[in-house]
């Protein structure tokens, strides 16, 4: 393997040219886009900036208490973030416990009985983990609540001619329930079944671009996207579970 090549702010600033074709391809065809490019690009650097310095500190420290109050900020704005792509009606605890559980006992299984570090909560593991898992977390369950969601609105009159033939909130659900969890889990089921063929994936990319060997990078890899899956699958479930009950008042009766 070669010699790991760092990229210093001049390679950055020439970075900055692909963001500059894309603003004038974005003129040229008047998309109107060239506002959100700028605001995407100041964003991207700062943000990422901004944690490259946070998590070098955090490295150095290696403390528990700073470690899980980072990952506890990063599962919070990710609550946010899916609530806020669902309806003002599903309660922000809801989805917040449901990616918490969600990531966290198959995170858990994966530190102490597959990777082993010295310590579980190492961050050199545990910080880009949980942020690869909940970033897709996120996404599941915002997929499958906003699936679940206008489905049960725009179903009124199936859904309560079940009701009224005697069926439970949960049975007269059942089938746009498991419809929402399915769709949530397209996108992961498609990239597991082209990956390495037609994608390669970010962290698979980066390990192989930082020197380490092709095969360490895809063991590495393997173990992400099962933990993908999974935890999209928990947190569906557990997120769809949640909503429907949001919809239902204590004599079973719809309430849009």
């Amino acid at each position: 393997m070669g010699e790991f090549i760092e990229l210093d702010l001049g390679d950055l600033g020439w970075a900055l040219g692909l963001i500059a074709l894309a603003i004038a391809l974005s003129r040229w065809q008047r998309l109107n886009l060239e506002g959100e490019l700028l605001l995407a690009t100041g964003r991207t650097v700062l943000q990422l900036v901004v944690v490259g310095y946070t998590l070098e500190m955090v490295f150095a420290l290696a403390q528990p208490l700073v470690i899980f109050g980072i990952v506890l900020v990063m599962l919070t704005i990710a609550a946010i973030a899916a609530r806020n792509r669902i309806q003002e009606r599903v309660k922000l605890p809801l989805v917040w416990g449901s990616i918490f559980i969600s990531v966290g006992l198959p995170l858990m299984y994966a530190l102490l009985i597959i990777i082993q570090p010295e310590r579980w909560y190492d961050p050199q593991y545990l910080i880009p983990l949980a942020g690869m898992v909940m970033g897709n977390a996120m996404n599941s369950a915002s997929l499958a609540g906003e699936r679940l969601s206008s489905r049960i609105q725009s179903s009124r009159l199936e859904i309560e001619t079940q009701l009224c033939l005697g069926a439970t909130p949960k049975q007269a659900i059942a089938c746009y329930r498991t419809e929402s969890i399915r769709a949530s889990l397209i996108p992961t089921i498609n990239a597991m079944m082209v990956v390495g063929l037609v994608s390669l994936p970010g962290m698979f990319t980066g390990q192989v671009l930082s020197g380490i060997d092709p095969l360490n990078a895809a063991s590495y890899q393997i173990l992400i996207l099962f933990l993908i899956v999974t935890i999209n699958l928990i947190c569906a479930s557990l997120v769809t579970e949640g909503i429907y009950r949001q919809f239902f008042n204590a004599d079973a009766q719809l309430t849009l």
